[in-house]
């Protein structure tokens, strides 16, 4: 018997209907199912609301049925106890969810069976003065608050202050989140499974508009300098703001994400899906 959690997107009907069936046919196989409170309620069995009694060790999978979003938030509620994630996509470019809805079933099954691997996804700390501190998939990002004003921000690497950006913001990456943000502020595609950071400005008024790849051993610090103050926000949830000396600290947590592969497409399929390249 295993212990399984949903994460399912509460506003798809398609993820809903699945997930139903899902939780039918593994109880009918005497699996134990916990969901969060929304989705569970949405699909009449508030009853499997106790997500947090689950987690940890009694966790064996946690299976996302939604979009690139659902599966951050599977990852967000797992990945420090080291549980494995499956995404099922639900969403339009699923970079992190390489199941089709139709072979989910079969999908389980054969996690269940062991036949399967692990992808090990590097995963960013991000640490703010006051105290904060989450981990998070894909990015962490400091940006302006100001419509029309640019905000000021010094960038420090291990210990050494490195420049400052006029800029409107700056993305730290990891390489899953190179195809997020980062990507449409123009920073470079990586390898998923790489270790390394990404800094990436946004729209920054200075000659030095490139990205930085840094090594997985550094240390970020993203301070604000003046008085405009900057949002911080972490794989699309808000943290807050930062005034005038305020800090984001950023390095690579010792507890990645583990993603759960089936002989899926590959990343480089994905790519080519996604931005429609075609074979020549």
């Amino acid at each position: 018997m295993a212990a399984i959690a949903l994460f399912v997107h509460a506003d798809r009907p398609e993820a809903l209907k699945l997930a139903a069936e899902l939780i039918d046919r593994l109880e009918g196989d005497s699996h134990q199912i916990c969901l969060p409170p929304e989705p569970a309620e949405a699909v009449g069995r508030s009853d499997l609301a106790h997500l947090e009694g689950c987690i940890g060790e009694k966790l064996d999978l946690a299976v996302s049925l939604g979009g690139d979003g659902s599966m951050l938030r599977a990852v967000t509620a797992v990945a420090d106890d080291g549980v494995p994630v499956l995404g099922v996509n639900y969403g339009s470019l699923g970079y992190l969810t390489g199941i089709q809805p139709d072979t989910a079933p079969q999908a389980i099954e054969q996690f269940l069976a062991g036949d399967y691997v692990i992808e090990e996804r590097i995963r960013l700390r991000c640490r703010l003065g006051n105290g904060t501190e989450v981990s998070v998939l894909n990015e962490a990002i400091v940006e302006k608050v100001d419509s029309g004003r640019t905000v000021n921000l010094a960038v420090h690497i291990d210990g050494e202050f490195f420049t400052s950006y006029a800029a409107d913001g700056l993305i730290a990456a990891t390489p899953t989140g190179s195809t997020a943000y980062s990507l449409s502020a123009g920073g470079p595609i990586l390898a998923p499974t790489m270790h390394a950071v990404i800094l990436t400005p946004v729209a920054p008024h200075t000659l030095f508009d490139r990205s930085l790849v840094l090594l997985p051993s550094s240390e970020l610090v993203i301070e604000v300098l003046g008085d405009r103050s900057a949002a911080v926000a972490v794989d699309g949830r808000s943290l807050g703001e930062l005034g005038d000396g305020g800090c984001l600290t950023v390095s690579v947590s010792d507890k990645p994400a583990r993603l759960v592969t089936l002989g899926q497409r590959g990343f480089h399929q994905a790519l080519k899906t996604s931005f429609g390249l075609s074979d020549r």
